[in-house]
């Protein structure tokens, strides 16, 4: 019997030990629970209860033997089967197992385990996920936000850090995850790079999944970020914690001058200013939790307060911001019964800075020092989040849940609008004369603070979200059935714009003997005089409010085909409309079929070898951006004129005069135009018929994944998981209309107007489009279908391979988990953002506005970085002290050369000479433009970053934690980005840019950032 029982013991304790925080899961994808399931003697009573809250529920073993417990909130749990009790933890959106078959015949045993912080391999479902607990994640230094926990996951990488902190998962671009708490979606789909946060310290876990969703899953091309929030127990605790990150500690950011001889001493001086730049926080946090009513109602609240303040100083303009922001979270949990639970959750997440903005004297450049106070005004951030959410155990083998939520969210608004009214007349104004058309200096009345002018009218631009969900699970037999449905509304508000003055002007001259390319006509000065010319812009939106709706059904199986296999088959049903400002769709894609396919083999029938594999199809919506610009009123009209000269007063041209009541410069000796009106956009809103392909397929994409997980004798686990992505129908926006004009030619449309179609068209490159056209010039509108050939374009291609390996191991005293994934991200457009040209809007990129744009597109993206290794872990050096660590290595990322597409004189030479330099023309310093592919510059260097964190725990003081975190501890600087622009100027006139190829971005410097807890 004591030999027996020892065996039990040692396979509970295996059972409880196997994956640490890499688990495989997918049964729950996006939600904010767990499972719980295994093997007992057939006919036997199953009870399990929440430790922390005293829940209890029982259910009966089928004639097989086998249970399970869906829609558990994670936590401790004790499982009870035929006298046999054990330990075990529920993590978000995992399955974990309990096996009591080989205890039938033992007497009573109870089993503890580490509950906390492992996990057994999960061989109920699919697909690898990654989920890290509160108390994980105080022991390693890491940033305290989302993206920063998950760039810890395998098959993660840092995006582009124009679009600031944002995660790369899978090849896909940072535009292309989703995110959410408590199993409500908080993604903000106006772009997709933003998301409604939470206070750091509310975080209990967070779930990283990386691909291969169930069909309750989508809306999502990269991975999800899956957030389950505190709750309170049947124990009163809480506490209190600051972080502190002073200025003093943190090493100076680089400058980087710029090696243009003309610069020197101007605007132009320096490519990069940072070493001036200073920034400090300190954040405070008081949380508490318990019951109100013991195993029936509970309560968990937290209030957080962020400090901070920060300088940074530009070429001609310097800025001091700072703010103090109040936030929180209270979270109710209601178990009216065993049977049926209420979880209500309200968050407030707004910030507000308060911003003084200062210029510099006349010729005076990068002082590093605040000269003259310019404006002064507050931008407000965020909004808040209400979650509510019903949970039914009607059956032993039926469960529901029901869940409806709330996001409001505001969007950088600036109060006062506009800070300075009195320059809001000014025409914007900028001078770049002489020799270095590239260089810009201020120069007339208008505010540096205020370059747009919002709609009064308006307000602040607000997105908010309503979704709706309803989930039911079902045990059938070998089956475990679940099926869904979700809607959503998605609503953002946008006010309209115009440059301040309602005018951009820029002068520019040509100094004796110097000839130049003005808008497509030669200017040759063989004069003993400068000659002056400018170029005008007007470019203006108009407000508007835009909706998008989603919905999607779903039904997925996991068929237990014996004790070591499972098959798993899922179907989801995607649809979207998108809506222009007076509600009228011009997006419709209803019914999209993703179906997932799967399976996962028990190799040992104890849960130490798993060996698994996925197949699904992903739909990703169209972003509410794409109403705005798409459906919206959006022009931007170039002219360029002769000039004699510039009014530094107004920056108005010479002798024209200045209207403050019209707030236009005004014609009074009429300057003479060189070359033709460049016209892009329209003062009307576009037919909503007009504006998408009407055989549109939504964007979505195919994975496949293969894996295995095993568990060896030593308390070590590991992992290799093999991935392949491809998205199968790209979107995105054309912005051209000779192919339009050459079909209705050569198919005898005489009448057909260019000028009917919307500025911009939504489409599947590559493709044959559907699209409404007024043929005759009536206002009447035929579908036709125009062949792919007539666009040029290449078809929407990305594709994503890699291999990750995963070792960790945790014992009482230490842990370590370490990975390296080798990958290869290529293709010919990165996705819902352009990191070359830092461009956020999701669904409109430049990438196919023209075939120009796709000439040497294809080729590594900037995402990929083949070689990645990572480790992370903690280790007790004593009852009182406690070191952590984090190391990142990782390989460059591709360099571009961009130049200046070439500009013909078909009918989209107007539009084309709006773009700056960003296609793969690279310019040559003899001034020749060449094409060039994709990467062909090569890569950034290798980058390695050790961060390191010491605690201590004093004995003096229960519950108090004193830590010290150093980010890159060893200050290394290495190149991030260079300078990937070839050429200056404009479409028509450009030159080379001698500062191509140099280093702009480096790694973060040394930072240090001190923490003390204490909790009861």
């Amino acid at each position: 019997m004591s030999n027996k029982r020892n065996i039990t013991l040692k396979r509970s304790a295996l059972t409880i030990a196997l994956g640490m925080c890499l688990a495989s899961s997918v049964v729950l994808a996006q939600s904010s629970v767990g499972s719980l399931y295994g093997d007992a003697k057939a006919g036997d009573s199953v009870t399990i209860e929440n430790t922390s809250t005293g829940l209890k529920r029982t259910i009966s073993a089928d004639s097989s033997g086998r249970f399970a417990f869906g829609q558990l909130a994670p936590g401790a749990y004790k499982v009870t089967a035929g006298g046999v009790t054990k330990s075990v933890s529920v993590n978000v959106g995992t399955g974990s197992k309990v096996n009591f078959a080989a205890d039938a015949s033992l007497d009573t045993v109870v089993v503890q385990g580490n509950a906390a912080n492992v996990n057994a391999i999960d061989v109920s479902s699919v697909e690898s996920t990654t989920v890290f607990t509160a108390e994980q994640l105080q022991k390693i230094p890491v940033g305290r936000d989302p993206t920063s926990v998950a760039l810890l996951a395998p098959g993660t990488v840092k995006g582009d850090t124009g679009f600031g902190n944002l995660a790369s998962f899978g090849g896909s671009s940072v535009a292309e995850n989703g995110y959410y708490i408590n199993g409500f979606d908080v993604t903000n789909i106006r772009n997709f790079v933003s998301f409604a946060d939470l206070p750091f310290e509310a975080i209990g876990q967070q779930q990283v999944k990386t691909g291969g969703y169930g069909a309750e899953y989508g809306r999502s091309l990269g991975g999800v970020i899956n957030i389950v929030t505190k709750s309170g127990t049947n124990e009163w605790h809480g506490g209190f914690s600051a972080y502190w990150r002073p200025s003093s500690l943190t090493e100076k950011g680089k400058d980087v001058l710029s090696v243009d001889p003309v610069d020197p001493g101007t605007t132009g001086e320096y490519l990069a200013y940072r070493s001036p730049n200073e920034s400090s926080n300190i954040t405070y946090s008081m949380y508490a939790g318990g019951p109100l009513i013991e195993d029936r109602l509970f309560f968990f609240g937290l209030v957080e307060a962020n400090s901070f303040e920060s300088d940074s100083f530009g070429s001609q303009t310097s800025s001091h911001a700072e703010g103090f922001n109040p936030n929180g979270i209270v979270k109710i949990n209601w178990n009216i019964t065993n049977n049926h639970l209420l979880e209500l959750t309200a968050i407030q997440n707004e910030s507000k800075t308060q911003y003084v903005d200062y210029q510099n004297n006349t010729g005076e450049f990068f002082t590093g020092q605040h000269a003259n106070r310019n404006a002064a005004y507050d931008v407000t951030d965020g909004g808040d989040v209400y979650i509510a959410k019903y949970t039914g155990y009607l059956t032993d083998n039926f469960n529901i849940s029901l869940q409806g939520g709330r996001l409001d969210n505001t969007s950088s608004y600036q109060f006062p609008e506009a800070p300075d009214p009195a320059a809001a007349a000014c025409p914007r104004a900028f001078l770049s004369l002489g020799n270095s058309p590239g260089s810009v200096t201020y120069t007339g009345c208008y505010n540096l603070s205020q370059i747009n002018i919002r709609d009064p009218q308006w307000g602040p631009d607000k997105d908010t979200r309503e979704g709706y969900r309803a989930d039911a699970e079902w045990r059938i037999g070998d089956h475990f059935i679940r099926f869904g449905y979700d809607s959503e509304t998605f609503e953002s508000g946008h006010a309209g714009q115009a440059y301040t003055g309602g005018a951009y002007w820029r002068h520019f001259s040509l100094l004796p003997g110097v000839s130049r390319t003005v808008n497509g006509v030669l200017i040759n000065n063989n004069t003993a005089n400068t000659v002056s010319y400018a170029r005008l812009w007007f470019r203006g939106t108009e407000s508007g409010s835009f909706e998008v709706e989603n919905e999607a059904f779903y039904i997925e199986d996991s068929w237990q085909v014996t004790d070591n296999w499972l098959i798993y088959a899922g179907l989801r049903s995607e649809s979207f409309t998108n809506k222009n400002g007076a509600g009228v769709p011009f997006v419709a894609a209803e019914n999209n079929i993703a179906p997932r396919l799967g399976f996962s083999w028990d190799v040992k029938g104890d849960s130490s070898l798993k060996v698994f594999g996925n197949a699904g199809r992903y739909f990703i919506p169209v972003a509410s951006n794409t109403n705005i610009r798409a459906s919206g009123i959006e022009f931007f009209n170039e002219y360029y004129y002769t000039t004699t000269g510039y009014d530094a007063a107004t920056g108005c041209p010479t002798g024209v005069g200045f209207d403050s009541t019209s707030y236009q410069c005004l014609n009074g000796t009429a300057p003479v135009q060189i070359g033709p009106t460049n016209i892009n956009g329209s003062t009307e809103a576009p037919n909503p018929a007009t504006v998408a392909q009407t055989n549109l397929e939504p964007m979505y994409q195919d994975e496949f994944i293969l894996g295995a997980q095993m568990a060896f004798a030593n308390g070590w686990t590991g992992s290799v998981r093999g991935v392949y992505r491809e998205v199968k129908a790209g979107m995105d926006d054309f912005c051209s209309v000779q192919p339009f004009q050459d079909w209705a030619d050569d198919n005898g449309y005489v009448n057909f107007d260019y000028h009917s179609l919307a500025s911009c068209f939504i489409m599947n490159p590559g493709s044959d489009v559907g699209v409404a056209l007024d043929l005759e010039d009536d206002g009447n509108l035929t579908e036709v279908l125009i062949p792919a050939s007539y666009f040029g374009l290449p078809k929407y291609t990305r594709k994503y391979t890699a291999v990750e390996f995963v070792a960790e191991k945790a014992t009482a005293d230490w842990s370590l988990q370490a990975s390296y994934t080798w990958s290869h991200s290529y293709g010919n457009v990165e996705g819902y953002v352009n990191s070359s040209l830092e461009q956020i809007d999701a669904g409109l990129t430049q990438d196919f506005d023209n075939k120009v744009f796709e000439d040497g597109a294809y080729g590594d993206l900037p995402n990929d970085r083949r070689h990645v290794i990572k480790a992370f872990g903690s280790y007790n050096i004593s009852d009182e002290w406690r070191v952590g660590s984090n190391l990142l290595v990782a390989s460059g990322r591709p360099v571009n050369c961009l130049g200046f597409a070439p500009v013909g004189n078909d009918l989209d030479s107007g539009t084309l000479a709006f773009y700056g330099a960003s296609s793969f023309y690279c310019k040559q310093p003899g001034g020749t433009s060449v094409l060039q592919n994709r990467a062909e510059e090569g890569r950034t260097p290798w980058i390695w970053q050790l961060d390191m964190q010491i605690t201590y725990k004093p004995s003096w003081a229960e519950n108090l934690q004193l830590g010290m975190d150093v980010f890159n501890i060893l200050n290394n600087d290495e190149t991030t980005e260079y300078y990937e622009t070839s050429a200056y100027g404009t479409a028509t006139s450009n030159f080379y840019d001698p500062n191509f190829k140099q280093a702009v971005n480096f790694q973060a410097p040394r930072s240090v950032r001190f923490s003390a807890r204490w909790e009861f």
